[in-house]
Order: C-alpha cells, then structure tokens, then sequence
C-alpha cells in the first residue's frame, strides 16, 4: 500500500470525535455541542466540520452573506444563523437535520438566495443554514434527454452544460442565471419558453429528498402525492431536495430574439394595450415579455415600454407572424438577432453581443440591490383610459413593472396537475419592483410604501377572490405565521393567493410526511397536527 493511501486510510478509521479536535478548539461548549453532534451522524468521511461554519470561523461572514441577493438582509439588525452547513454529501444534511432537531433549532434551506424577502436565510428565531451550493453537478443525457441536477446548481450551469452536449436541446427555467435550481424549481419556475413548454416544475420526472426522518427518497420511496407537491408548492415546507431529474425540451439550431422600445410619445399606450390582446395568444413559439419604466428627467416624465422577445426559429418566420398578429409593434427584419438557444439565454441576461458562455458558470451577480418585489395576475385586458391613469401612478410612485405573457401550453394543464395552479384564464402576470442603493430605514420604508400603493391601486384590474401571487416572488405582505404558532387559518391567508384550491392538498402531504412541523418558516405549509398542538399549548 503507498504511504499516501496508508495516510488516507488511517485518518479515515480514527473515531470520530479525534477528527474533530482541532476545529473545536476555538469553539465554546454549546458549538462543541453542535460540531460533535454533527459529526455523529454523519459518515465520517468527507468530514462534516470541514463545511461547518460558526460566527468565530473566519469563512462564517463570507459564505453567509455570499448568497444574499437582497441588501435588505445584510444589517447588523438582521439575525444571523448559529452556523452555517454547505454540504458536500447528503449525510451532512441528514446530520443537520437530526441535531437541529434534538437541538430544538430551525432549519433555513439555501440554494441560490434569490427569494425575494430572505426567507431562505433569515429568521426571528433561533436557527442554523444548510446551504446547499456545494452540491451542483448537472449531468445531461442526451439519449434519454434528461439531466440530473443538484439543488445547488444556477440556472446558468443547467443551461452551460445542456448547451455543451447539444445544440437541439434545452430546459425551460429562468432567464436570471445565478438563480438556484433548488428554489426555482420547487416553487413552480418559469422562462421564456413556458409558452411553449410550460413550467419548469411540469418537466421533472424524479427527484431525491431527504425528509424530516433523515431518509433518502427518490419519486417511487416518497410516493406521487409529495412528489406532487415539491413540483411548485415549495420543497423548504416538506424536506431537502438533494437533485432533480429534469426533462429536456427540443429547441431549434437557430432561435430569434428582439428588444424594441417605445415610449408614451411614440404611441407606446396603444401598442401595450394590443400586447394585451395578443401576447397570449400569439404562437406558442414567441414570448414577448413587456417591461414598464418610469422615465423621470427634469424635461420629460414618461413611460418606457421595452418589449423583448425569444422565438424558437428563423428571423424571417417571426416577422411573418408579427406581422400577421402583431403589426402595432412595426418589427422589422434588422430588428431581429438570430442566434443558438444558449447564446439567447446569455442575449436576455443582457451580456454584450460575443460574450463567452462560459459566463454562466459565474455563480454570483453583478451586483445585489436593496429591493422588494410584489405579484399580480391579470385575467381581462385593461383598458387604455385606465392603462393612462397605471402610467402616472408609476412615473409618481416610481415603480417599474413587468408583464409576461401565458397561454400556449400553460392554459393546456390543468390547476391541480401541480401546486402551481396559475394556468388557464390568465393573461399574464406583473412583477412589481422598486430598488435602491442605501442602507437607510427611512429610503426602504418610502420605497416599501410606494410599491404597496400601486399594489393597492391595481386592485381593480387584477384577478379577485383570491387575488393570486405567485409563490417564487415570495411576499411577506400576503401575510405570515407566527413560528411555532402556526396555524391552518393564518396560513390559508397566503397559501391560497399562491396555490388557490391546491393549498388543501399541500396541507394534507405536509400533516402526513411531516406531522411535527419540522421544516417551517413564515410561509411555509402548514402541518394540522401541529397545528392543533399549537393551539392546545396557547
């Protein structure tokens, strides 16, 4: 045997609790307590202190803050998490979840850090991060046109290396690349090709979870109704999901993109109310995403709209069905930038023209913002005197908003096929979004109060009873639990904006896969046991 596999095997067969003696020489006896108890249910090797992390690590305040995409979570206010868990083997997150429970502390699940109101890495209470980005491979299978994905992968990966092993084949998610695959794909995700093929989350086929118990299962072990649920209605509420078995989706050698933009001046009021009668009815090939921004100068105050647009196929088909069912917009051919499907994705990231794919393999974005962001769904087009009165509350209030179109293959499922049951009937949905630049409690309250009031006044023109949401632009004004006060009543408040008649269903699986209530956060589904228990102790 050669000296270093002698070394290797010689390390790997010492106890336990001698491996550990050197990192827990810094640590004061409750994080003894923690390490040691970690590293008792966890294989031995590879060692589950090496991706541990307490507040004296010198790591500690880079990788807890490495993966906040909103500024909003970064003050000395916000409650930090007693250690942070990257693991690189699912025994250290069966570890993570076993000691957190017989340590009486919440779990935060963390895969990318882009939901929008932190809850993937904050809490009021006691808790520890299991964050998942050590765990990324994506390994594509052309044959079968599948790919596992680990939940600590971007979008930006997924699509690299789909991208590397062909050229006719892609996924439909995000446009964002450094979006985590494990929160995208568990609360519904959706892109630039769901009119085509719908939801990321209506093209998995397997998927691993480790659940409150600390069992691995794959789609056979944990049975059809939870892998019914983690597909949109939240994985963080029912367990960890390690990977995702995805199905590829066939995409043209040559697909087509286009930004054009108008202002109010430039007729944009007539072109954005005929978007509303078109884009969800125009060919299923071609999404035309429509963003709305205030234009405030000192000599003009208008509205920019930018339409931007993915088409699977030739520049010259586009403009024929442009100009068949959407000639208001004038497209024309030097309009429109042919490219392969992978150099879209980096085209709608706005990357400059030439720019290397292989910028998808960055991990973290540009630049983070102190941000909030709101939903609504629109099911009836608005009328162009009331489009006029939405522009001059945005140019007053300062609130940008973005509609992406639905129909196609997402009026074709049905609502209960999965969670996410915002199909059929919709038109498109808003995102509501302000931004700034500065830590000052006095800015995000002005901003926070301005998105609410053009929240407020859309109400009219959105969908009613229930005014839906849709659960990946995590909202805390829809509502909260009190954790460890959690409720059915309180929940059902949110959960049906975000899952309308669904929301039942999600409590039954949770009340039985999870009856203790062990994965829970201020949005999460609630259990009916625990529940009742909650209620019995107030």
């Amino acid at each position: 045997m050669s000296t270093a596999l002698t070394i290797f095997f010689s390390i790997f067969s010492l106890p336990k609790i001698f491996l550990f003696q050197i990192s827990m020489a810094t640590l004061d006896p409750i994080q003894e307590t923690f390490l040691l108890c970690l590293s008792t249910h966890s294989l031995p090797y590879p060692p589950i202190s090496q991706v541990t992390y307490f507040p004296s690590s010198p790591q500690y305040a880079s990788v807890l803050q490495s993966y906040i995409r909103n500024l909003r979570f970064t003050s000395s206010a916000t409650l930090k998490p007693l250690f942070i868990v990257t693991p690189t083997h699912v025994s250290h997150i069966q570890a993570s979840i076993i000691c957190s429970k017989i340590h009486g502390l919440e779990m935060r699940i963390r895969s990318g850090g882009h939901d929008y109101d932190g809850l993937s890495y904050i809490s009021s209470v006691p808790f520890i991060i299991l964050d998942m980005f050590n765990l990324r491979s994506v390994s594509v299978d052309v044959e079968d046109e599948s790919a596992w994905v680990e939940s600590g992968a971007t979008l930006g990966e997924v699509f690299y290396w789909i991208a590397k092993k062909s050229r006719i084949h892609g996924y439909p998610a995000g446009v964002c690349p450094t979006v985590g695959v494990g929160g995208h794909l568990s609360g519904g995700g959706y892109g630039n090709m769901m009119r085509k093929y719908g939801l990321s989350v209506d093209n998995i086929l397997d998927a691993i979870i480790v659940d409150a118990n600390g069992r691995v299962l794959d789609r056979e072990a944990m049975g059809e109704d939870l892998f019914w649920a983690i597909r949109g209605g939240g994985g963080a509420s029912f367990g960890v999901i390690v990977s995702w078995k995805i199905k590829l989706v066939h995409v043209p050698e040559i697909v087509t993109v286009f930004r054009v933009e108008k202002t109010l001046e430039q007729g944009a009021s007539d072109i954005v109310y005929q978007w509303q009668n078109v884009a969800d009815k125009i060919h299923e090939d071609l999404f035309i995403r429509l963003v709305l921004i205030p234009v405030i100068k000192k000599d003009q105050e208008t509205i920019k709209a930018k339409f931007n647009a993915l088409f699977l196929g030739n520049a010259e088909r586009l403009v024929a069905v442009m100009d068949e069912q959407f000639p208001e917009l004038g497209l024309s051919g030097k309009d429109c930038k042919e490219m392969s499907w992978i150099e879209s994705v980096l085209f709608w990231s706005n990357y400059p023209n030439g720019t290397s794919v292989d910028v998808l393999l960055e991990r973290h974005s540009q630049s983070e913002k102190y941000l909030k962001r709101k939903s609504d769904y629109v099911q009836n087009p608005i009328s162009k005197p009331d489009l006029e009165g939405i522009w001059k509350k945005m140019i007053q209030l300062k609130v940008t908003l973005t509609f992406n179109p639905y129909g196609g293959k997402m009026s074709e499922i049905p609502e209960s096929d999965t969670p996410f049951p915002h199909r059929a009937g919709n038109m498109y949905k808003i995102q509501y979004a302000v931004n700034w630049k500065d830590e000052n409690i006095e800015t995000e309250n002005h901003k926070l109060e301005m998105i609410r009031q053009l929240y407020d006044y859309m109400t009219p023109f959105v969908s009613k009873s229930p005014r839906c949401s849709y659960l990946n632009y995590r909202d805390v004004d829809l509502g909260i639990n009190e954790v460890g006060k959690e409720s059915y009543e309180e929940a059902s408040q949110w959960g049906t904006k975000y899952f309308k008649g669904n929301f039942d269903r999600l409590v039954e699986v949770k009340s039985r896969v999870d009856p203790g209530n062990f994965f829970r956060y201020e949005q999460s589904i609630p259990s009916l046991e625990a529940s009742w228990k909650s209620r019995v102790a107030g």
